[in-house]
């Protein structure tokens, strides 16, 4: 080591004794006290808060990205490069949106996956209109409600993994019908590179590496109730262990899976050589599907449900789903002056939670499976009846409790959003309910797997004779999962989403009045921060509690939180539970065309592109 480089590296004291050695007294000095020792912050961060934007509000992370001929925003980025790379070579919105939804099937699979179910929300521009797909399998048909309670938990209720929860995976025949419709480039040539990138890997990102060893870890300390546990652990914990950050993670038999799917198209996965396996491997752990239960699976294109919020008209998505609540929500919403109240005040925030509250208790008391039992969609959807409930809404004090209205008796979650050249847009969501889904993934040819997991949607029956949503063999269960979209002036303006459980209706509320009640762009409203209820009545049976817990984001000022909780609000910090937003709009310009904007999630590993 040269003496210069040496030298830096002393302390400043030990230099400073070493220049006055020469000529200072040899005389002994008093030896300084040692300075107390202090213990570093838990969190040696804390307290710290972002940079400082030039332009824009100065809590947003980034700014909306434009662009003339198409948009992608999803949770991924390369998902979002494969979605613009499918447009860039002439696919539609749906064949962008169907590659999209596979590579995320791969490359975030503690949200999605072919295992999964799907929905939609798209912008026909050939029709001029909002059509739905609703894409949702129905429970195994020899699968009886006596065996199914049989089957329940400690708390009276279905479990949460295993092959009780298992029902058909409706996402490659949405894939399937979608296609037929809207697509342009050949169906091989949407699945073949998804394959390829399977095979290939790519390097895991933070979020989706903290959530897959989560899971994983949860699916373990459960594993007594999962009757099959050493496929899970071949594909996302092959040595031991999850993969960790940067980290190159590959799933071949999931690439294998894809590739039967590019050669046989849906038939493949429903009614050829993957259903027999996915049969075999469920007849081998004691479970119920069968290919019979596949084989007569098709997707619903439904009519959307349909509310004017302030002017904008907002689509969801009925019963099975939950799309009904984010209108609920509105509705009530449209009752007060939100904007007069104030952004992130305690008066607007203490409203849309009330406003939440109610529409949860219908959604307990009637969401399920149509050909069950039927949901009066037009009251409970009506201005009327809205009107009717922001009554009970006090401006001082929360409610004690919400109760379901006396309407009249009639009998961890992906989201993207896709925009093409042609001025389709595709708000489409995918998921296996909690987390990754039951555990449980299947045997393949060759010893190895079929390399996905299969949904646990069916947890959400409820197992209570005479409730709408009751078990029942070849019904489907009620659903979480809903796309958005939104209208202005008979044009389409935006195809969004908030992902996560029943933080979806409250997130897309959110959206819809932080852009329309106060003026946000896109990545505004969505880096704004966000509000979540927990403890409302629940469709699969489980009761109210008490006013339930208001979790509120860390950037809610400190006076909202304050005056909240003076109110009676029982508040709770961030949960990790605010969902992920994607959006892409479509913005009329008083000089040229329509452009699009796209804006993504600051709280998931997600990219927003355009071109």
């Amino acid at each position: 080591m040269r003496r210069r480089t040496f030298l830096s590296t002393l302390p400043a004291g030990a230099l400073l004794a070493g220049a006055g050695g020469a000529t200072a007294s040899t005389a002994p000095r008093p030896v300084p006290a040692a300075p107390p020792r202090q213990t570093p912050p838990a969190d040696p961060y804390a307290g710290v808060g972002p940079g400082d934007r030039n332009s824009g509000l100065q809590f947003v992370s980034r700014s909306t990205v434009w662009g003339q001929h198409g948009a992608a925003a999803t949770a991924h980025p390369r998902a979002t490069l494969i979605g613009i790379d499918i447009l860039r070579r002439g696919g539609s919105a749906i064949d962008a949106a169907i590659a999209i939804n596979a590579a995320l099937g791969f490359l975030e699979p503690t949200a999605n996956g072919i295992g999964g179910d799907a929905f939609c929300l798209m912008w026909d521009p050939a029709q001029r209109k909002v059509v739905g797909l609703n894409g949702s399998g129905n429970s195994p048909r020899g699968l009886s409600l006596e065996t199914a309670r049989s089957k329940k938990a400690e708390d009276g209720y279905l479990p949460p993994y295993g092959a009780v929860t298992v029902n058909v995976p409706g996402t490659v025949d949405a894939w399937w019908s979608a296609h037929q419709r809207y697509g342009k480039l050949p169906w091989k040539d949407v699945l073949l590179p998804v394959a390829e990138l399977c095979e290939e890997g790519v390097p895991m990102p933070q979020l989706i590496a903290w959530y897959l060893q989560r899971n994983m870890a949860n699916f373990d300390r459960r594993a007594a109730i999962i009757e099959e546990n050493d496929n899970r652990k071949k594909i996302y914990a092959p040595d031991g262990r999850t993969p960790a950050v940067g980290e190159v993670f590959a799933n071949p038999d999931l690439g294998r899976t894809y590739r039967m799917i590019a050669e046989g198209g849906r038939d493949a996965f429903y009614d050829g050589p993957i259903a027999d396996h996915i049969e075999r491997y469920f007849r081998r752990i004691g479970g119920w599907l069968t290919r019979a239960d596949m084989a007569p699976h098709r997707t619903e294109w439904v009519e959307p449900v349909r509310t004017d919020y302030r002017g904008v008209d907002v689509y969801g998505l009925g019963p099975n789903t939950q799309g009904l609540s984010t209108n609920q929500i509105l509705n009530i919403c449209e009752q007060f002056d939100l904007r007069g109240m104030g952004f992130q005040s305690a008066a607007s925030i203490h409203h849309q939670a009330e406003a939440k509250r109610l529409a949860f208790e219908d959604r307990a008391k009637w969401f399920a499976d149509e050909r069950f039992s039927r949901t009066p969609v037009e009251y409970l959807n009506s201005k009327a009846y809205a009107a009717e409930r922001a009554r009970l809404i006090r401006p001082d004090r929360v409610m004690d409790r919400a109760f379901p209205g006396d309407a009249p008796t009639q009998g961890d979650t992906t989201y993207f959003s896709v925009a093409d050249r042609d001025g389709m847009m595709v708000s489409w969501i995918q998921s296996n309910y909690r987390g990754m889904g039951s555990g449980l993934v299947s045997d393949g040819p060759d010893g190895g797997t079929l390399g996905f997991m299969f949904q646990d949607r069916g947890e959400l029956f409820n197992l209570n004779d005479g409730h709408p949503n009751v078990y029942a063999p070849a019904k489907r269960p009620f659903h979480t999962i809903i796309p958005g979209c939104a209208c202005r002036d008979g044009e389409p303006w935006m195809a969004m989403g908030v992902m996560g459980g029943g933080m979806q209706p409250q997130g897309q509320a959110q959206i819809i009045i932080n852009m329309v009640d106060y003026g946000l762009d896109p990545q505004e409203a969505g880096d704004a921060p966000r509000w979540q209820h927990e403890g409302s009545s629940e469709p699969t049976g489980h009761p109210a509690e008490g006013v339930g817990v208001l979790h509120l984001e860390t950037g809610v000022p400190a006076a909202s939180k304050a005056q909240l909780e003076a109110m009676g609000w029982v508040l709770g910090g961030p949960n990790g539970g605010f969902g992920g937003y994607q959006n892409v709009v479509r913005q009329a310009n008083a000089r040229g065309p329509w452009t699009w904007g796209a804006a993504s999630e600051m709280r998931k590993d997600g990219l927003a592109l355009a071109y």
